[in-house]
């Protein structure tokens, strides 16, 4: 799950898919694109939102997404088109192109593609971002089959 931050969008994804799948056979993880926030804690806002929802994040620490997660990661979610071609540019092959995938485009019929920024966007903006996420998230779960 990759933002440009780590701190708002992509902690909620981990947080969420982290939820719906076995920890024990599955591991999710988020980054960022950006440098901004290594090694901080989600944003209070996305916290308090998956907080209501019975998800801790408050474990997480940001990280800035490296070439070597195409090798440690078969499914890579960016969170908007910016953040997917950031990530692309990074890739070393087409295998790792291949990994790529917008999040909200699990979403079939979604004319939304892009996970809306909630930085700016108040309390509302988060909850909008959590529902994107728990629906695109739920999908994924289920494609895993396990």
């Amino acid at each position: 799950m990759v933002c440009l931050g780590n701190i708002c969008r992509s902690p909620l994804a981990e947080g969420i898919l982290k939820s719906k799948l076995p920890e024990n056979t599955f591991f999710v993880d988020s980054a960022g694109t950006a440098n901004y926030h290594i090694g901080e804690q989600p944003d209070y806002r996305s916290i308090a939102i998956a907080k209501k929802y019975g998800i801790d994040i408050t474990r997480q620490k940001g990280r800035q997404f490296k070439v070597s997660d195409f090798d440690a990661f078969d499914y890579i979610y960016a969170m908007d088109s910016e953040n997917f071609n950031n990530i692309v540019n990074l890739a070393q092959n087409s295998e790792d192109v291949s990994k790529v995938n917008l999040i909200l485009e699990e979403l079939n019929e979604s004319s939304i593609t892009d996970v809306p920024d909630p930085y700016y966007a108040g309390n509302k903006g988060f909850e909008n971002v959590y529902e994107l996420l728990d629906e695109a998230c739920e999908i994924i779960a289920n494609k895993l089959d396990y």
